[in-house]
């Protein structure tokens, strides 16, 4: 699986544009807890970039960037969880999950959704 650090807020706004093209994902992990670090191991485990198309797939060390973290919260509406999963299409959550809900299967099915 091939993530893309988001690391700065500057990269928040580019995800908001870049998914007017295709959905992103966004999974904000947490290094100190093992519920996240379970569950990002399933993921990555699971992961078929061609089963989920041109869905672009985007990390988050919330503890190293929590500031990202929180402006998440505020520009889609969703409580701060973690681990948590969010896609964004056209510039809006339209999915998040979190914790152990978090799965390959759940996002593929929403990513077909959006189709």
């Amino acid at each position: 699986m091939n993530w893309n650090k988001l690391t700065d807020i500057t990269g928040l706004e580019e995800i908001k544009k870049e998914s007017y093209q295709h959905p992103v994902l966004i999974l904000k992990h947490s290094i100190r807890c093992s519920i996240s670090s379970a569950t990002l191991g399933r993921l990555e485990r699971s992961w078929k970039q061609d089963e989920v198309g041109d869905l672009k797939p985007y990390f988050l060390d919330l503890i190293t960037y929590r500031a990202i973290s929180n402006q998440i919260a505020e520009d889609f509406g969703v409580w701060h969880e973690s681990p948590q999963a969010l896609i964004i299409h056209n510039g809006e959550c339209v999915y998040d999950a979190s914790h152990f809900d978090i799965s390959f299967d759940g996002l593929k099915s929403q990513v077909t959704a959006l189709v």
